[in-house]
């Protein structure tokens, strides 16, 4: 299956016109898309399925518990899937049933471990408060986000340690490809800011989690990232964030809107 991989385009501000991506079967949007809704309209009509997992941006301003359905009807007005713990088979061209894995994920401050959690949620609070988002009336505290997060983790968890029934009955899948909006391991840190405290606001300490996909994507961090994570006896893992970034901070230098890429072959 070949997938074109948006996330972090900022059209709340940015000037970009998406087009598809000639092969491509599938679009995913990683989060970041517009923190007004409004650009989603640009995805209405893309002649490949549309799929689309929420990042911390489309809640600027906004009550979880309101703009989460809110955000859905949006979305399927256009006919864009937003997947938030939800998976979601596809079949490719190939007949390659796929299932894709979505949640935002958001940050559980535990990327440098329990130790360093404290750390990472007093430098979240300069991201929240640019955010100025609500959950049930409640302004968002690193508390808050981390209870979000730790939600989305155990599903993602459950979710990938499911038992495949198999290719041969209708809910079994061929691969599995993982959607996120939060970046799944250090590994996916801007090389720009390095290790720092406020690192964990945009990465989570999922590693142990990579395997268990054969194709990882991600966003958030405005930088792209292309790596492998071995498994024993499985073809590696393929992790992979393709964010635009901001014209104005030099980020969109060398982004390839029109990028495919291709799911691993199983090993």
């Amino acid at each position: 299956m070949r997938l074109q991989l948006f996330s972090d385009l900022h059209l709340e501000t940015e000037t970009f016109d998406p087009q598809p991506a000639p092969g491509a079967e599938v679009l995913v949007l990683a989060g970041d898309i517009d923190a007004n809704w409004t650009a989603l309209e640009r995805f209405a009509g893309w002649p490949a399925t549309v799929l689309m997992v929420a990042g911390n941006h489309e809640f600027d301003g906004r009550d979880l518990v309101q703009a989460w359905p809110a955000l859905r009807d949006r979305c399927d007005r256009f006919g864009i899937r937003l997947i938030e713990r939800e998976s979601l088979l596809l079949t490719s061209a190939a007949g390659r049933r796929v299932r894709f894995v979505g949640t935002v994920r958001w940050s559980d401050f535990e990327l440098f471990g329990p130790t360093g959690r404290d750390r990472a949620m007093r430098a979240a609070g300069y991201f929240l408060k640019l955010m100025a988002a609500q959950r049930a009336g409640q302004a968002i505290t690193p508390e808050l986000l981390r209870e979000e997060s730790l939600a989305c983790r155990a599903w993602l968890a459950a979710e990938l340690q499911r038992p495949n029934p198999g290719p041969a009955d209708a809910a079994g899948w061929d691969s599995t490809v993982v959607v996120t909006h939060f970046a799944p391991s250090l590994r996916s840190a801007d090389p720009r800011f390095g290790k720092q405290p406020g690192t964990a606001s945009f990465c989570n300490a999922d590693d142990d989690l990579i395997g268990l996909a054969d194709l990882w994507l991600h966003g958030h961090l405005h930088c792209r990232q292309d790596y492998a994570v071995a498994r024993p006896g499985l073809a590696p893992t393929r992790v992979v964030s393709q964010a635009r970034g901001l014209l104005r901070k030099g980020e969109c230098e060398g982004f390839d809107p029109l990028r495919v890429i291709s799911l691993p072959a199983p090993a």
